[in-house]
């Protein structure tokens, strides 16, 4: 397909309503591993596009967030180096998380498209106005979200979701004229 092409094909009208992208870590923007280095330092491995995927959201005027249940440096490093809107990492009940952000940030559950991995994320999935899930995520969770990327987390399932976002919105064209004029 040519990028004429790609960026003809229509796009989806649920993203219209998006405003805000809230991410969970581990499954998602990584492949669910992570290791120790011999110290106390975690190891993870987050994809590059997934991470130029969050900058196009940003400049684009998205929010764009993590939500983990665990707290890592590997996770505060990625969240600084990318300039997030929003980072929550450590919460082990991540609708009470949710709750916070959405009193914390002026935005409403319905303006959230949030992408989750595992049962831990099904009650954010419930309250938010878009929810999806990665291509390598249970079965199951296909019964609560809105849809299931083609790519696996931490292998480009962030970058997926944020062209069908700026292309539900008609914003793709503009994004991408920055390196493809």
């Amino acid at each position: 397909m040519t990028y004429e092409e790609y960026i003809s094909t229509e796009g989806d009208s649920a993203m219209l309503g998006v405003k805000a992208l809230l991410l969970d870590i581990d499954g998602v923007l990584t492949d669910a591993r992570f290791g120790y280095d011999g110290t106390e330092n975690e190891i993870k491995f987050f994809h590059a596009r997934d991470g130029h995927g969050i900058k196009l959201a940003l400049r684009s005027g998205l929010k764009v967030g993590m939500l983990s249940g665990r707290a890592s440096g590997a996770n505060r490093k990625r969240a600084g180096e990318l300039g997030l809107s929003f980072f929550y990492e450590g919460e082990k009940d991540k609708l009470d998380a949710f709750q916070r952000l959405l009193a914390e940030s002026g935005l409403k559950a319905a303006d959230f498209l949030y992408v989750g991995d595992d049962l831990v994320d099904v009650p954010v999935f419930k309250m938010t106005g878009v929810s999806a899930t990665v291509a390598d995520a249970p079965d199951y969770m296909d019964e609560y979200c809105d849809f299931r990327t083609t790519l696996p987390g931490g292998h480009g399932a962030v970058r997926e979701i944020v062209e069908r976002i700026l292309k539900g919105q008609n914003r793709w064209s503009d994004v991408a004229q920055k390196y493809i004029a």
